[in-house]
């Protein structure tokens, strides 16, 4: 079973929340810190790493930029501007294996990447 660690600064009970229901009962989800998520991802103990803030990348994906470095991290929404399903499939697409947003843009974006990996895992 694939595991998901949920980190950044705000919203995580809700992306808990919508990795359960997109997610089918499919992944093992853990609600941590920024920097123990980002750790837990690094160690290969996770799989994949979501995470909010107001800005989508700040919070949201500091500790995993800097563990993973920037080739391994997505930040799919931002104020005024929100990834399309494409840009979003192409980041699982391209291996990334962290993303960030922000609150408002959670609900489609994590949709659209669980989809995605549940099309990949197929």
């Amino acid at each position: 079973m694939k595991k998901i660690v949920v980190g950044g600064q705000i919203e995580k009970a809700k992306i808990e929340e919508l990795l359960q229901k997109y997610g089918k009962g499919n992944y093992e989800i853990s609600v941590k810190t920024d920097i123990d998520a980002a750790m837990d991802l690094k160690s290969g103990a996770a799989d994949y790493y979501f995470g909010a803030c107001n800005t989508g990348g700040g919070g949201a994906l500091a500790m995993a930029i800097a563990m993973l470095g920037g080739d391994k991290t997505a930040t799919l929404g931002m104020p005024g501007k929100t990834s399309s399903e494409e840009e979003i499939k192409q980041s699982v697409a391209d291996g990334k294996i962290a993303f960030g947003f922000t609150s408002q843009d959670m609900d489609y974006i994590i949709s659209t990447i669980m989809a995605e990996l549940e099309a990949k895992e197929e």
